[in-house]
């Protein structure tokens, strides 16, 4: 059984901390930031930093990278297309890789960098993906290096996974995701409803990760675009009609960068 908790960084980043409680090993996914990591460790002196897990090489994924594999001796695991710092195996589209005795495939995904990959397990009682920054709650990365066409491609890959899949994220977006969501679909009654709890986890200070795919596929407006809703708000967008569901998802995507 694997233990999934966060390790707040910066203002909203996660890092996730994978932890084997049978043999007292633990993995993270994409260290910006030694720092959490090393005080976690410090804290459980009889626990082994094993893995880092890598989806890409923006400065808030990578940054502790090496300072945690010198002080543990972790592998790293990243992107092959990518530049990663201490990287160990460099990982390619359905590649596959053992942490903490699961089976992970690899997911390549570009968009927001072009050499974006994500981690997907069903070896899990619940399958779980690790999607750095292309898919967010209620919302999704922005596209730094790739097209409109790669990114709602690679959404439309994960929407396909299980609807039970825990999806988790690396930054605390949901919120803001969730107001564009409902300027976007005001009607609907799924996007409400997500939009008050998540209201009410933030003024708790709680995170609102992880998420499920299943949740994605009805309140998240860029796994949404064959919604006629959706192409509607995004063709008011832009003043025109939008020919195919990757118009539809730039049109959504320009729209969200300057909401």
């Amino acid at each position: 059984m694997i233990q999934i908790d966060a390790l707040p960084a910066f203002s909203d980043n996660y890092i996730w901390l994978l932890q084997d409680t049978a043999n007292r090993r633990c993995a993270v996914v994409d260290p910006g930031d030694a720092a959490p990591v090393l005080e976690w460790l410090g804290e459980h002196p009889d626990w082994t930093l094993t893995d880092i897990l890598v989806t890409h090489h923006h400065h808030d994924h990578v940054g502790g990278v090496e300072a945690l594999k010198a002080a543990t001796g972790a592998h790293v695991y990243g992107p092959a297309n990518e530049r990663i710092p201490g990287r160990d195996t460099a990982l390619q589209d359905d590649d596959s890789v053992n942490v903490l005795g699961l089976g992970f495939q690899v997911l390549a995904l570009p968009g927001h960098t072009l050499g974006h990959i994500a981690y997907y397990t069903a070896q899990s009682p619940t399958p779980l993906l690790f999607c750095g920054d292309t898919l967010f709650a209620a919302g999704c990365g922005r596209l730094f290096e790739g097209t409109p066409e790669q990114m709602h491609h690679s959404l439309q890959r994960l929407a396909a996974l299980p609807a039970a899949t825990q999806v988790y994220c690396t930054h605390e977006y949901t919120l803001s995701n969730l107001r564009f969501a409902r300027a976007v679909e005001p009607d609907s009654e799924h996007v409400r409803q997500r939009f008050e709890e998540v209201t009410r986890l933030r003024a708790d200070n709680r995170i609102s990760l992880p998420s499920t795919i299943g949740l994605e596929r009805l309140t998240n407006p860029f796994l949404r675009t064959a919604e006629t809703s959706v192409k509607q708000k995004a063709d008011e967008w832009k003043g025109l009609s939008n020919p195919s569901q990757a118009t539809v998802f730039a049109a959504l995507r320009s729209w969200k960068d300057v909401f």
